[in-house]
């Protein structure tokens, strides 16, 4: 990568000093997606068509059935 020119370096600088970083409540900012792309899990073949037939069946979101599940078993383990 090549050096900044002085007049490259002044533009990126007053562009990040003066732009605030878009967060957005709905998870659709810069550093939400980092933090989403953080949090990804990967599970097998099986427990993906589990899910994806329970989502259709109840009309959730697979991620919404993950934490049914993982609610119900703390409250069971309590």
């Amino acid at each position: 990568m090549k050096d900044l020119t002085d007049e490259e370096y002044d533009r990126v600088e007053e562009k990040w000093t003066t732009t605030t970083p878009k967060v957005g409540p709905n998870g659709s900012g810069y550093f939400s997606q980092c933090k989403a792309a953080a949090r990804t899990i990967t599970i097998d073949d099986f427990s993906a068509d589990y899910l994806m037939i329970k989502a259709m069946d109840t009309h959730k979101t697979p991620a919404e059935i993950i934490s049914e599940m993982v609610h119900e078993r703390i409250a069971a383990s309590q």
